[in-house]
C-alpha cells in the first residue's frame, strides 16, 4: 500500500509557507500549494486535505511529493510541459539569412526560414531581433560619383554649421509633378475600431511644381507654385527671393545640378544680382539639401492623403500649409560635420568596391 511522505517542517519553513499561504502577493496556486503542505505537516491524510480544501486528492499527493522531495522549489513553479523546446543553430540561421537567399525569392521570411530549419517561426523573429537582421527591409542608397565631391560636401555643410553674417542661406528646389489626386468614390472617416479608409484608385486633375527656399537659420519657406519647371519658372522663383529678402542681406542658395539652375539665361541674370551666390551639391546628393526634409514635411502632413478636384485647389491647399507653417516655423538642425559624411562615404565605396570584385571573381 502507497504511504504519502511525512512532511516534517522546521520553524523557518512554517514561517515561510504560513507567509505564502496569507500573502496577497502571491498567486492562488502557490498560496493553495503552500496551504497543502501546513496541512499535511499537521497530520492530515491526502483525502481529508482534499475535501477540505475542495481539490482531487491527486492534486494534494502531487504537491506533498515535491514538497517532500525539493522543498519550497517544489511547489513554486510548475514542471515543463510537453515537448522540449527545439535548440536552434543560431549561428546557421545567421549565416543563411545573411548569405543566401530561398529558392524563387528575393529574401527569407520567418515561414520560409522555420521551414529550413524545423524550427518555429516565433523562434526565427527572436533571435532575428536579438541579431539586428531585418531581411523585410531593404533600404535605398546612392553614393555620389562626382569628382568634386569634397570640394562641395564642406562647402555646403559649413554654411549649415558655421552660416556667414549679414547673409541667408537659403536650401532651394523644386518638387515637380505635384499631382491634383481626386478618388474615385468617397472614403470612411475615423472612428474607434476603424481606420479611416481612401480608395486604391484616383483622378488625375492636373499637376502643378512648387518651388520652395528654406531659411536654414529660422525655418521660414517662401514658395511659389508654378505650371512647368522649367529655367523661366526658377528664374521667376529667384525674382520673388529678391523681393522678399532684405536688400542688405547677402543670399548663399544651396541648389541641386538641374539644368535650368545652370542655364545661360540664369546665369545671366544671376550676373547682374551679385547679392546671390549660388552653391550646388554633389551629384546624386540631394540628401545633403535641408529643403526636402521640409518636401517631406508637406507630402506626409498635406498631400498624401489629401483629396483635390482640381490644380486650383491643390496650389491653394499648398499655399495654406506654407503659410500655416511660417506662422511658428521651426529650423532643421544640421549635426553631421563634412568630416563624419566623408567617412561614411568612403566606408561605403570601400565596400560597394569590395562586392563588385567578389562577383568578378
Amino acid at each position: 500500500m502507497r504511504v504519502a511522505p511525512e512532511i516534517v517542517l522546521s520553524d523557518e519553513e512554517r514561517v515561510e509557507l504560513s507567509k505564502r499561504e496569507r500573502s496577497q502577493l502571491s498567486s492562488v496556486r502557490l498560496a493553495l500549494r503552500a496551504r497543502i503542505v501546513l496541512l499535511a505537516a499537521d497530520g492530515m491524510q491526502n483525502k481529508d486535505i482534499a475535501q477540505q480544501l475542495g481539490v482531487g486528492r491527486v492534486q494534494v499527493s502531487r504537491w506533498r511529493e515535491r514538497y517532500a522531495s525539493l522543498r519550497l522549489a517544489g511547489i513554486e513553479r510548475d514542471l515543463p510541459r510537453g515537448a522540449p523546446p527545439a535548440k536552434v543553430d543560431v549561428a546557421r540561421l545567421v549565416e543563411l539569412t545573411t548569405q543566401t537567399v530561398p529558392t524563387a525569392a528575393t529574401h527569407w521570411s520567418t515561414r520560409k526560414m522555420a521551414a529550413e530549419l524545423g524550427i518555429s517561426a516565433a523562434s526565427v523573429s527572436r533571435h532575428w531581433r536579438a541579431n539586428g537582421l531585418k531581411p523585410h527591409i531593404v533600404r535605398g542608397f546612392k553614393v555620389s560619383r562626382d569628382p568634386k565631391f569634397v570640394e562641395k560636401l564642406e562647402d555646403i555643410v559649413g554654411l549649415y554649421m558655421s552660416p556667414p553674417e549679414h547673409a541667408l542661406v537659403l536650401c532651394c528646389d523644386e518638387k515637380s509633378q505635384v499631382q491634383a489626386l481626386d478618388r474615385t468614390q468617397p472614403g470612411l472617416p475615423l472612428k474607434k475600431g476603424r481606420a479611416e479608409t481612401m480608395t486604391h484608385d484616383y483622378k488625375r486633375n492636373g499637376t502643378t511644381t512648387l518651388f520652395a527656399a528654406l531659411n536654414i537659420l529660422d525655418g521660414q519657406v517662401i514658395g511659389q507654385c508654378q505650371q512647368r519647371h522649367t529655367h523661366v519658372e526658377w528664374l521667376k522663383f529667384l525674382k520673388k527671393i529678391d523681393r522678399e529678402t532684405p536688400k542688405d542681406k547677402a543670399l548663399h542658395l544651396i541648389a541641386d545640378n538641374y539644368a535650368t539652375h545652370k542655364h545661360p539665361t540664369v546665369q545671366e541674370w544671376l550676373a547682374k544680382h551679385p547679392r546671390f551666390n549660388m552653391h550646388f551639391t554633389p551629384t546624386s546628393a540631394s540628401w545633403l539639401n535641408m529643403v526636402e526634409r521640409f518636401f517631406r514635411d508637406i507630402t506626409t502632413e498635406r498631400l498624401r492623403r489629401g483629396v483635390f478636384t482640381s490644380v486650383p485647389e491643390l496650389i491653394s491647399a499648398i499655399d495654406e500649409y506654407i503659410a500655416h507653417h511660417n506662422t511658428q516655423p521651426k529650423p532643421f538642425i544640421w549635426t553631421k560635420s563634412a568630416r563624419d559624411i566623408l567617412q561614411k562615404v568612403i566606408r561605403a565605396n570601400s565596400r560597394l568596391s569590395s562586392k563588385q570584385n567578389a562577383t568578378l571573381h
